[in-house]
């Protein structure tokens, strides 16, 4: 079996999590933000709903300077509606899926850095970049956003197992 091949149901599995997450987020609460120093639950939204598309530009590309400001020139407008953030969600994973799928094993073991005004912060497989700052990371924030929707009541969904609103 390939690394793909092994990586895809994982994949699918969480961007489903990611997506019922997505879906709670109450359009009027785009603003909530449980301390200062906290991401609104918009902000939050937006980046959990971009991230599936980073897979394309890991599986495209060698290396990404974030600081680059025609890089920062091609990231999507903040979403404002959850309408938005689901659409933007949706391509980005359908893309990502399919990046993946195409995926050599060979492709997946190239090393691919993130820098940032030309200096190396990480450079990993992209099988690593792909688990790291992908699943793991959008787990993360994914985790986060569901401690949003409860502290706003809002049901949090059963992602792993039941939640205490679903069984």
């Amino acid at each position: 079996m390939s690394i793909a091949a092994a990586l895809l149901p994982e994949f699918d599995h969480e961007m489903a999590g990611f997506r019922r997450v997505l879906e709670r987020i109450p359009q009027d609460a785009m603003e909530f933000r449980p301390h200062p120093k906290s991401f609104t639950l918009g902000g939050l939204g937006n980046h959990l709903a971009t991230i599936p598309g980073w897979a394309v530009t890991t599986m495209t590309t060698t290396e990404l300077d974030f600081a680059d400001p025609a890089n920062r020139a091609k990231m999507p407008p903040p979403c404002t509606t959850v309408a938005a953030l689901l659409d933007t969600f949706d391509t980005g994973v359908v893309q990502a899926r399919a990046a993946l799928a195409e995926a050599t094993d060979a492709a997946l073991m190239e090393v691919w850095s993130g820098k940032s005004d030309g200096q190396v912060l990480f450079s990993f497989p992209r099988i690593g970049v792909l688990r790291s700052f992908i699943l793991n990371h959008g787990i993360h924030h994914r985790g986060q956003a569901t401690v949003y929707l409860r502290m706003l009541n809002v049901p949090v969904p059963a992602l792993y197992g039941p939640t205490a609103d679903e069984g």
